[in-house]
């Protein structure tokens, strides 16, 4: 572990800085479209193909269960063919399975989820080690771009499926298919970055000594109970709207309000940085929040959840977008960046995924929301806890 250097400031983009920008946005803004439509058209993908209520939570757990068994293969490609070609080659690959998903049998629906999943899963790799490479002075500010169209994206998606099958006539394998158009937008936006690949050396591994890091794992884990929260959130806030007493048309608006404005909340992530010496109490001080937020959509008066659950989606917008920064600012270089978002994926995302399913488990045992609160209430004291630590000025 080594200090880590002030970057140099007032270094202004460039044309070329601007295209790759460009590029970065019009590919993560595709990342998880593929993904977050799946949630609002499962009842009709439900009806159709006759799935069981187990098939279906399959369905929608197997994203996040790629998004951490493929994070290695991230490394290997990236040593064996450069950076920016494998990112290209992700788009083709996440566009064919979101065709795969449009043929009839079922089996279709989930052999092209993994491939999304797949591409996905090396797409997020490649990226935090790509804007450290290119904008070792501007981290913050990229990754907040990065941030905010990784959850745009989604929350748009999310939003436009149910109203694109009345627009076009379409069925839920239709709505499904549009969302190949924006991939083709990101294979154009990115086309460019082919002409300038740099060599990225072959005899540099670095998980091993990722591994032994308290750093690595603090950023790994900060970023593990972050992604934890946002599934939670993601997964059950309309449920506990509508348990409150809205209209399920109402937890569904409330829903795509909160991820809407997580978009907005990572943008204010590099002005936080900025006014501070360093991310410890960014880390600890959004953990809690996150907390009392929770809290108050689940217990505060009903005249005032719309504030709640508004602001929550703020606070988990800023504090995923720190979760991705700091894997940035705690690494050394570019090829020490995609290692440790390679190993914050593959591990973090096997925790996360438990985060959803523990709180159905819990609220089923107790019948309330009062124990699936004090978990989620736990995994945001840890996150702090892992934050404080991930929060130093230090690099690995």
């Amino acid at each position: 572990m080594t200090t880590c250097v002030v970057p140099e400031r007032g270094v202004a983009f460039t044309t070329r800085d601007h295209l790759l920008l460009a590029g970065i946005v019009l590919v993560s803004i595709n990342l998880r479209p593929a993904i977050t439509s799946v949630g609002p058209l499962l009842p009709q993908i439900q009806a159709d193909l006759g799935l069981s209520g187990s098939q279906a939570g399959v369905l929608t757990m197997l994203p996040v269960l790629c998004l951490g068994a493929f994070a290695g293969l991230g490394l290997t490609l990236r040593r064996r063919f450069g950076e920016n070609p494998v990112l290209f080659g992700c788009l083709p690959v996440l566009a064919v399975g979101v065709l795969v998903r449009m043929l009839p049998p079922a089996t279709a629906l989930y052999a092209g989820t993994v491939l999304i999943g797949a591409a996905v899963a090396v797409a997020n790799v490649l990226l935090p080690g790509i804007i450290k490479r290119e904008f070792p002075d501007r981290l913050p500010l990229v990754f907040a771009l990065y941030t905010m169209s990784l959850t745009f994206g989604g929350a748009a998606a999310a939003g436009f499926v149910i109203p694109s099958e009345q627009i076009f006539g379409i069925d839920w394998r239709g709505a499904l298919g549009l969302l190949g158009i924006g991939v083709l937008l990101g294979m154009l936006g990115w086309l460019p970055q082919l002409r300038r690949e740099r060599a990225i050396p072959v005899d540099r591994p670095v998980i091993g000594g990722l591994l032994r890091s308290s750093l690595a794992w603090q950023v790994t884990l900060f970023a593990a109970f972050e992604s934890l929260l946002a599934f939670v959130i993601f997964g059950w806030l309309p449920a506990i709207c509508v348990s409150r007493g809205l209209s399920e048309v109402e937890g569904g608006f409330l829903m795509s309000a909160n991820t809407f404005l997580q978009a907005l909340g990572s943008l204010f992530v590099p002005w936080l940085i900025a006014r501070t010496r360093d991310q410890r109490g960014i880390a600890a001080g959004l953990s809690i929040a996150l907390a009392g937020g929770m809290a108050a959509v689940v217990f505060a008066p009903l005249w005032s959840i719309w504030f709640w659950v508004l602001l929550l989606g703020l606070i988990d917008g800023m504090a995923f977008g720190l979760a991705l920064t700091l894997i940035g600012m705690r690494a050394a270089d570019d090829t020490t960046a995609a290692g440790l978002s390679s190993m914050a994926q593959g591990v973090g995302y096997a925790i996360a995924a438990t985060g959803p399913f523990l709180v159905g488990l819990l609220y089923q045992l107790s019948g309330g929301w009062t124990v699936p609160l004090l978990f989620i209430m736990g995994c945001c004291a840890a996150a702090a806890v892992f934050g404080l630590g991930a929060g130093r000025k230090a690099t690995v």
